[in-house]
């Protein structure tokens, strides 16, 4: 005979979403802030296939002037970890990478996850940010697949919030009209375990 403890169960499939995760005072100051940031061309772990991904990146400085930004987002992540997987976070090593996808350039990102080698693999859960509003673009949607035919709509809307695990396969659809905005920050610091 052989006695186990139960263990909590999660749903490593699905994902978690915020209407209002930033109040408009909050995106305002995002904007403002932002624009004092440099560009840069987007990659995908060191490669630069615009085939892939079309989008330009900034990189939010862990400093004082920012830290209320990554709180709020850890703040976050914590709820939707703790409602949703229970997964082992400590921290999150890595930017957050605010992103314009352009549709002059076509800007999307082709189906990926966001775990990969190298500091790659130590992400665990993906929080993205709209900061556009819906209607100030047309396609890039976010698209979570969670297998099979299941092919999910994430939310779109100024300040939204969408979270998920970092295995998940994604992509965000060609943008036809306009410019999408969005902050994307990995939160993990350990291995799966």
């Amino acid at each position: 005979m052989a006695y186990t403890f139960n263990k909590k169960q999660n749903d490593p499939q699905n994902y978690y979403w915020f209407s209002n995760g930033f109040s408009e005072e909050e995106l305002k100051k995002i904007y403002t802030d932002v624009a004092t940031l440099p560009f840069e061309k987007a990659t995908t772990f060191g490669d630069g296939d615009k085939s892939v991904r079309s989008s330009a990146v900034k990189w939010i400085p862990m400093d004082k002037k920012w830290e209320w930004l990554y709180k709020k987002l850890m703040d976050l992540v914590s709820t939707a970890n703790d409602t949703v997987w229970d997964f082992d976070l400590v921290s999150a090593p890595e930017l957050i990478q605010y992103t314009e996808y352009y549709d002059a350039e076509g800007g999307h990102y082709d189906w990926h996850q966001d775990i990969g080698p190298g500091i790659g693999s130590l992400r665990k859960v993906s929080i993205t940010v709209q900061l556009s509003d819906g209607d100030e673009y047309e396609g890039g949607d976010l698209e979570l697949w969670q297998g099979g035919n299941s092919i999910i709509k994430a939310e779109r809307g100024r300040g939204v919030v969408v979270v998920f695990p970092s295995y998940l396969m994604h992509r965000v659809t060609k943008v036809t009209k306009g410019t999408r905005r969005s902050f994307v920050l990995w939160v993990g610091g350990e291995h799966y375990r």
